[in-house]
């Protein structure tokens, strides 16, 4: 069983999934993505940060293609590549390789990548955005006069990325198992729900 989780940004998502993993036992994997794709490619840890769940610019590629179509056709590291789609790859290769064993999975178009496999949960977390503005000043120390417009900016550099490395829609119930309202639930609210779900199809 693999879970992996999109989420709007002050949803409190990663939270969420953290919780949710050592309630069940199992590995986290959020932005220590990065540092294992750091490790692996002998490449620098703070680029590969400031490139991550980022868009890559490389238009004439995009339109040419569709970045979704190039990797489900495979295609490899090059140097020509820009950064962005390097440290997609990587956390392609990484997000395939860790999902052998049980876990929770941050981002990343973890649900694309994992799509073909039957014992991947697909969760999505929402909230009311009064609810995230507040959670983003609290949590994430956004000043509260640009709260509105990080979550906003946030959340559409998210479905970007997404969306440019896949083939769906990011936030489009159609694709998940599961949506959450947070705003509504709460982390700990959310965690039951998650167990209750995993519960009912038989995986914990």
């Amino acid at each position: 069983m693999v879970i992996t989780i999109a989420r709007q940004f002050g949803s409190g998502g990663r939270e969420i999934g953290r919780r949710l993993a050592d309630k069940l036992s199992i590995p986290f994997y959020d932005k220590r993505l990065i540092t294992i794709a750091a490790k692996e490619s002998g490449m620098d840890p703070e680029l590969l940060k400031s490139v991550d769940e980022k868009a890559a610019n490389s238009l004439l590629y995009a339109l040419s293609m569709g970045a979704a179509a190039a990797i489900d056709g495979g295609f490899y590291l090059t140097p020509e590549l820009p950064m962005n789609d390097k440290l997609f790859l990587l956390q392609h290769d990484i997000i395939k390789k860790l999902s052998a064993e049980p876990c929770v999975i941050i981002g990343r178009c973890g649900d694309y990548v994992l799509k073909n496999r039957k014992d991947c949960v697909k969760l999505f977390i929402y909230a009311d955005l009064d609810k995230r503005i507040d959670y983003a000043v609290k949590k994430h120390g956004v000043p509260p006069e640009k709260a509105k417009s990080v979550v906003s900016r946030t959340d559409k550099v998210r479905a970007n990325y997404y969306n440019y490395y896949s083939s769906e829609t990011w936030g489009d119930p159609n694709i998940y198992d599961l949506c959450i309202n947070s705003g509504t639930l709460g982390t700990d609210g959310s965690v039951e729900l998650i167990c209750c779900y995993l519960k009912q199809r038989g995986m914990i």
